[in-house]
């Protein structure tokens, strides 16, 4: 089953149109360690600004 992942930063090489990523693989990270309280404890790796 395909899953849709959301993402409204549309300077991302991976933006899609409808604010879908079009990334092969999405890596999040914790600035906690290995666990997070919210997702303001996290930050997308995956980020690629486009030209």
């Amino acid at each position: 089953m395909a899953k849709e992942v959301l993402c409204e930063v549309e300077n991302c090489n991976y933006w899609g149109q409808g604010n879908l990523c079009q990334a092969d693989a999405i890596y999040v990270v914790s600035h906690k360690g290995n666990t997070a309280h919210d997702s303001k404890d996290t930050d997308c790796k995956t980020f690629k600004p486009t030209h």
